[in-house]
């Protein structure tokens, strides 16, 4: 390939096989040629809309084949894939499109009122169809610098904004997770992520770098009980999910259904307590969970644990293309094992946020050449990445620093607790307190004083909470992160 760039690269990969079931969805099998020909067709639409080179789309769609269709279609076109993740409302989508300066929207049926209640005057395509009636159209020439995506942060701390990624970026980071985590023959992957996501989009483009078919999976949404009945009844060799999925399988009766195909997990977009790793492993023999990391600042992968080399508790060894440095407060490299701000540098991180924003000094910044990434933690003698937490989820409680994900791994490992999340609650005479949600099983019998002895006995006198308020699920975000900004609101 001369010109790496998302539009080529699909073209290309369409090329390399020949036709088989490539997406499973709904009960339907879904051929690779077929979903070439219309993301063709659909490239032709976007086109005879008035859709040129370099103007932003947005698309707000729950998963489905037309999702990874439209990108294709998109990049072919020139134009840059905004993403939305369907669950926003009216309000937040109304800032999405107009700070993105969107041209138009793509989206469904079930989404459109929501969609038109934004009311911001650019063309809503809600039958894609439609744009699917013209004749095919091959990718236009772009510049691998060129912008790519446009994907809204999720804005648990504020305002969300877009950060912008380039063909370059995606290609190459897609290549190189590809790469690092393909096992030859391990090729049905179950996909319950939003492919809104940064996580769910790096996957789309990952399979463009195959070497040999890909079958894909494909859940419109995650529920506990549908997924174990896909990955039996198609025999997937390994799935993608974020944390809260694991804990939401953890619920199910998993002895009850046998996962002999199931290799491997691949979990993301927020970290994985090392208890919950074991335990789903104990539990489902056979799977092997391997963790990665990533920002949407760095093209959304940045660390995995190759398949045969993970190293529980750790998120992995950085890709190819990114080299990873920590830094203590004042900027100044940190010795191996030293526990400090994650810093990454490479040719695939993001070009900047989109517009005007204020700098977050606690959050992910580029400086120069470098994303600081507000994220604690420390690289081993192997190169592996261990993950402490989050700089500004960081609880400072009478001059000691407390990590919440030290508490909540604690909490998590008690047998009547489904999830936690853990903040901090301002206190005049301490700075901070440690104030604990849980979600109990429904046979649960613990009780809150329990909890907080059960804390102290694994993590000492100053971490541990000393309040803990049960809740009836602990709030996700969007995306499927634990939604801190949520949980402090609850705080009164």
């Amino acid at each position: 390939m001369t010109e790496q760039t998302l539009g080529r690269l699909a073209e290309e990969s369409w090329s390399r096989f020949d036709d088989h079931d490539s997406v499973y969805y709904e009960g339907v099998w879904h051929r690779s040629h077929a979903l070439a020909e219309r993301a063709r067709r659909m490239c032709g639409g976007f086109a005879e809309a008035g859709i040129r080179p370099g103007d932003r789309v947005a698309v707000m769609m729950a998963n489905s084949p037309e999702v990874p269709i439209v990108y294709q279609a998109l990049w072919a076109a020139g134009a840059v894939v905004t993403p939305v993740v369907f669950l926003v409302g009216p309000e937040e989508l109304r800032h999405l499109l107009l700070d993105s300066g969107a041209s138009a929207i793509v989206t469904s049926p079930e989404l459109a009122e929501n969609v038109r209640a934004a009311d911001v005057g650019i063309p809503v395509h809600v039958d894609t169809a439609e744009l699917e009636r013209a004749a095919e159209r091959g990718p236009v020439s772009r510049d691998p610098d060129d912008l790519a995506a446009l994907l809204y942060t999720g804005g648990t701390t504020g305002r969300a904004k877009g950060v912008m990624l380039s063909h370059h970026g995606l290609w190459h980071v897609a290549k190189d997770a590809f790469e690092l985590s393909h096992q030859k023959g391990k090729n049905r992957a179950l996909v319950p992520v939003p492919l809104s996501h940064a996580y769910g989009l790096i996957i789309t483009i990952a399979s463009l770098h195959a070497t040999e078919p890909q079958q894909a999976v494909l859940m419109r949404w995650f529920e506990p009980r549908a997924f174990l009945e896909l990955a039996a009844g198609q025999h997937v060799h390994y799935a993608t999910v974020v944390p809260s999925m694991i804990h939401l399988l953890l619920a199910e009766p998993l002895e009850q259904h046998p996962l002999p195909d199931l290799a491997y997990l691949t979990c993301g977009a927020a970290p994985l307590g090392r208890h919950t790793l074991e335990e789903f492993e104990r539990r489902v023999p056979g799977v092997q969970v391997l963790e990665g990391y990533g920002l949407t600042e760095t093209s959304a992968v940045t660390t995995f644990n190759p398949p045969g080399r993970r190293r529980a508790g750790s998120v992995g060894l950085p890709l190819a293309g990114y080299t990873i440095t920590i830094r203590d407060g004042d900027g100044e490299a940190m010795e191996t094992g030293d526990v400090g701000e994650i810093c990454v540098s490479g040719d695939s991180l993001m070009l900047g946020y989109w517009g005007e924003h204020e700098p977050d000094p606690e959050g992910t910044a580029l400086v120069g050449k470098e994303l600081r990434t507000g994220d604690i933690g420390c690289v081993d003698d192997d190169g592996y990445v261990y993950i402490v937490d989050r700089k500004k989820d960081l609880i400072i409680r009478g001059g000691f620093n407390v990590f919440p994900r030290d508490v909540e791994d604690a909490l998590d490992r008690h047998p009547d607790v489904v999830a936690s999340g853990v903040v901090g609650r301002p206190d005049p005479r301490l700075g901070e307190e440690v104030v604990a949600f849980v979600q109990l099983g429904p046979d649960a019998t613990v009780t809150a004083e329990e909890l907080i002895e059960w804390a102290r006995e694994r993590v000492g006198r100053v971490k541990y909470p000393r309040e803990v308020r049960f809740v009836e699920s602990v709030p996700l975000t969007s995306v499927l992160k634990l939604d801190r900004k949520a949980l402090r609101s609850l705080l009164g």
